[in-house]
């Protein structure tokens, strides 16, 4: 090698004999050698280990790393070029210059990077420093995560995570934990966005830990963890992603988050996959009811009436929940249920009033109750629906509200007090 030319970077280097690798091949663990210096070491000294590593090699083949050898193929060119220009600077400025070659060659660096990274992540015993290289290496980059998944990635970090999540568990060793959090984190990077990514995501030992994290992480962890939650439920994974998950599992683990209410942005979240999960789950409504679904979502109400998108979000929950009849029962047994659906009506948007009453009219149409419309009397739900008559709305939504009026106005008037006047609207309707 030319003495002029600049020192090779380290990923050239074969890490038995330190010198620019001529023919790199690449071992069963992952890491890249110059195949004169590790044949020496296979077959000359009898070694049936990674020099670099030193762990046991599953097998003797080498691979070549055809990316690798291409990379300092052209670095080498590059040094030529270089060197025979350095006397003309004339000509040197019009040739390709240092920051046009080096691009490419960075970017091929990146990339090998990675891969190697990959190969060596289930090895290597510093976990966390590899999976956070991978996160910067793919932040933004959309190339770089195709390549990641191509490679392998979102298998070989589910692995890991799911190993880490038994040792974590096992004997309660928190740094597995941790490798647990940001493994999650790298795969919270990734777009997710096609059917194929996110099935890769759905296989048990990547899906499981992301719901443990969404139970028991930190709160950085929880918000990667809805992350991906998120990013499969808008992918799809097919028209029944959530056939391979524990809908129990998932359903909890939602409707605490929206309990503890740990971040605005992790409750809106939740409320978006919340709603995938019960729309795609041929079982999701009744298990959502069953798990306390009805009395979180009032109680959330009562506090986020005002805020039009968490409102609306949470009566669209409500609507499908009380389509069956276990979330009817449910809902009539709440005490604040009807108080705060009839609070949203003809305060928070049309969409709100909208899905206002057509829930109330699955509870007190479908399956009357007597608490119910005791409810709608007291709470001011039917001034507020008589007050629908004489204002702008969907069709539907009139029609429901003159039959739920039309229909209960005899047991309504009963009730001391019932306005005087609204008795004579009735009488009027009848």
């Amino acid at each position: 090698m030319d003495m002029d030319m600049e020192e090779p970077p380290h990923l050239f280097l074969c890490p038995i004999s330190m010198e620019l690798m001529e023919e790199p091949v690449t071992v069963s663990t992952g890491v890249t050698y110059d195949r004169r210096s590790i044949e020496r070491w296979l077959f000359t000294y009898g070694r049936a280990t990674c020099p670099a590593t030193m762990q046991p090699l599953a097998n003797l083949d080498l691979t070549p790393n055809h990316t690798l050898a291409r990379v300092i193929s052209s670095w080498l060119d590059r040094g030529s070029s270089s060197s025979s220009s350095s006397s003309s600077p004339s000509t040197s400025s019009l040739s390709s210059p240092v920051h046009e070659l080096g691009t490419p060659l960075t970017r091929m660096l990146e990339e090998e990077r990675l891969r190697s990274a990959l190969g060596d992540l289930e090895q290597t015993p510093f976990k966390v420093t590899a999976l956070k290289s991978m996160r910067s290496c793919m932040a933004g980059d959309v190339a770089m995560q195709i390549i990641f998944v191509a490679s392998g990635g979102v298998e070989a970090v589910g692995r890991v995570m799911a190993q880490a999540l038994a040792e974590s568990g096992a004997g309660g060793d928190f740094s597995a934990f941790t490798v647990c959090e940001e493994a999650a984190a790298v795969l919270a990077a990734l777009p997710l966005s096609d059917e194929a990514s996110a099935g890769l995501v759905l296989a048990p030992e990547c899906l499981r830990p992301v719901m443990v994290l969404l139970q028991r992480g930190s709160a950085e962890a929880r918000l990667h963890a809805m992350d991906i939650l998120t990013k499969i439920s808008s992918a799809g994974a097919g028209d029944h992603w959530t056939a391979g998950i524990d809908v129990d599992d998932v359903l909890k683990s939602l409707l605490e988050l929206l309990s503890d209410e740990v971040s605005a942005r992790l409750s809106s979240r939740a409320l978006n996959v919340l709603l995938d999960v019960v729309e795609r789950s041929p079982s999701g409504r009744a298990k959502a009811v069953e798990v306390g679904a009805v009395h979180v979502l009032v109680e959330l109400l009562v506090v986020d009436a005002d805020d039009r998108h968490v409102a609306e979000r949470i009566l669209l929950l409500l609507k499908r929940l009380c389509k069956c009849p276990e979330g009817r029962l449910a809902f009539a047994e709440h005490d604040l249920s009807v108080a705060a659906v009839a609070r949203t009506m003809l305060r928070v948007s049309d969409l709100a009033t909208q899905l206002a009453v057509k829930v109330l009219w699955l509870v007190s149409m479908v399956a009357q109750s007597e608490k119910v419309l005791e409810d709608m009397v007291l709470t001011g739900a039917v001034a507020k629906l008589l007050g629908l008559l004489h204002v702008e709305s969907a069709p539907s939504t009139k029609q429901k509200t003159v039959r739920m009026v039309r229909i209960h106005g005899v047991f309504w008037r009963q009730y001391p007090c019932f306005p005087t006047d609204l008795k004579d609207y009735l009488r009027l309707l009848d």
